[in-house]
């Protein structure tokens, strides 16, 4: 066991480590912080959960500290707003005694007070990429004076799609800086990103390519489909679960689950990308302090939540990727606690549970499925509720002019014996020429009515992935113009002159 007075940490920070219990350092730290301390630039992978953010933040304070600098000198990029604000915390705990200031920036939150911050001052800034270039574009941030430079979760950047982002930053940046690439894995796009960033890393892996915890318990329940909110709401109950991160694949259907748990009895909140980002912060940490049971949530909302000894883990729906099975099991049996990861399975999901078992390397065990009642009606928590028919409008009285709702007859005012919008017969007279067809027909020369309006695309967006964004403006359907058109003046008929 290595202790973190071993590790050349200046006084100060040993003093903050002490104030919260820590003396022994974990393999990841034990490894990255003499490197750093070199000023060595460094490629870690090491697996959520084993300390890896006090494995830079440590040494990048220990070397900020030792001399006099201004403007930002360290620059941390995360994938997600949660893992932002958890590494700024760390900053300000570990930093508490030593004169150095830090500031977080993320999208989904108003940007003039970070813009007043940043004013004032700052030594340390972390940062989601999105908004850190929003910042740069406004020459609200500066890079001139950086020191280092600290990828975390960079295997997330990529699978979001941060890269072009990335290489945006990596271009406003001083060529001389020491850099720090913190993964999970050591993918082969990882490796290539760090061939580019890098200067003759030291290289630091401290577990297996894609291993999951050994603490963690995992199994397996096949259950119907249909049948999986119930089961849940059963192993909370019977099982006397007090805290549980529930993952589903997607937004809507988050929302949905923590509606169904809610109703059970169940208090229950959703968090993912279309959340505000206060929604968001305001269910962790009720959720933290057990006000609230289950954490509904989907993989990117969820990535860097950092909940001191999860117990419980349940993917309500596996991943469509493999390797983020591994990211989301690693939310329990952390920093040495046990936990258990509870997967429940139905027979549309047999090929993605055996992707994850072939990356694994080792089947999942199947538990005996428990006696819970099952619903009469089966839940489908994907189904969007079906929209309400539009009632079609009625009209009174004779000679009225017709609005957008109903065609004119060559743009005159209908009288008695025309046709009604819905193409029955005033009195029972014939139908004039320029009517309205049959229902569920729409005329040439009218418009659409509000109900057959086309519907915007509906575009997933999570945190501060830009080119999502980008593709929800280039996505979006255009309303049809609905305003009543002019009326049409009919000029009357000239007398004949007399010859």
């Amino acid at each position: 066991m290595t202790q973190f007075s071993s590790l050349g940490l200046a006084e100060p920070i040993l003093r903050a480590l002490d104030a919260r219990g820590y003396a022994t350092a974990t393999p990841i730290q034990a490894k990255a912080i003499p490197l750093v301390l070199m000023g060595r630039d460094l490629l870690a992978a090491a697996q959520t959960g084993t300390g890896k953010t006090a494995g830079f933040t440590l040494p990048l304070l220990q070397r900020l500290s030792e001399r006099p600098g201004k403007g930002v000198r360290a620059l941390v990029l995360t994938p997600t707003r949660e893992l932002a604000a958890q590494v700024e915390e760390s900053i300000q705990a570990y930093g508490t005694h030593l004169p150095l200031k830090s500031t977080v920036v993320f999208g989904g939150v108003g940007i003039n007070p970070q813009i007043d911050r940043l004013k004032k001052g700052v030594d340390i800034v972390v940062a989601t990429p999105g908004r850190l270039l929003d910042l740069h574009g406004q020459r609200a941030i500066s890079f001139e004076n950086l020191e280092i430079l600290v990828l975390d979760e960079a295997d997330r950047m990529l699978d979001m799609g941060f890269i072009h982002d990335i290489r945006r930053v990596l271009k406003l940046l001083p060529a001389r800086r020491q850099n720090l690439l913190f993964s999970a894995t050591f993918s082969d796009e990882i490796r290539s990103l760090a061939e580019g960033l890098l200067n003759n890393p030291a290289s630091v892996d401290v577990a297996p390519r894609n291993t999951t915890a050994e603490r963690v318990d995992q199994l397996v329940y096949r259950v119907e489909k249909g049948h999986k909110p119930s089961l849940l709401s059963h192993l909370i109950k019977a099982g006397d679960w007090d805290q549980v991160l529930v993952f589903t694949r997607t937004k809507h259907g988050a929302n949905r689950l923590a509606e169904k748990l809610e109703k059970s009895g169940i208090t229950a909140a959703a968090i993912h990308g279309n959340k505000s980002q206060n929604a968001r912060t305001q269910a962790l940490a009720k959720f933290k302090s057990g006000e609230i049971r289950a954490l509904v949530a989907t993989d990117i909302a969820a990535r860097g939540l950092d909940i001191a000894q999860l117990p419980h883990v349940v993917n309500f729906e596996l991943p469509n990727v493999p390797e983020d099975y591994v990211h989301r099991i690693g939310r329990t049996g952390r920093a040495g606690a046990s936990g258990q990861a509870v997967s429940l399975v139905s027979g549309d999901e047999n090929k993605l549970l055996r992707d994850i078992e072939r990356l694994l390397r080792k089947p999942v065990p199947v538990a005996e499925l428990p006696e819970f009642e099952r619903p009469s009606v089966p839940d489908d928590l994907d189904a969007r509720p079906p929209r309400e028919p539009r009632q079609p409008r009625r009209n009174s009285g004779e000679g009225r002019r017709q609005g957008a709702s109903q065609g004119r007859g060559n743009g005159q005012s209908r009288g008695a014996g025309e046709a009604r919008g819905g193409g029955q017969r005033r009195s029972g007279g014939p139908a004039r020429a320029g009517q309205p067809q049959a229902d569920g027909q729409r005329r040439s020369a009218g418009r659409n009515r509000s109900d057959a309006q086309p519907r915007r695309a509906q575009v997933d967006l999570d945190d501060d992935n830009r080119g999502n964004r980008a593709g929800a403006n280039q996505n979006r359907l255009p309303f049809e113009n609905t305003a009543p058109r002019p009326a049409i003046a009919v000029p009357r008929a000239r007398a004949p002159s007399a010859s």
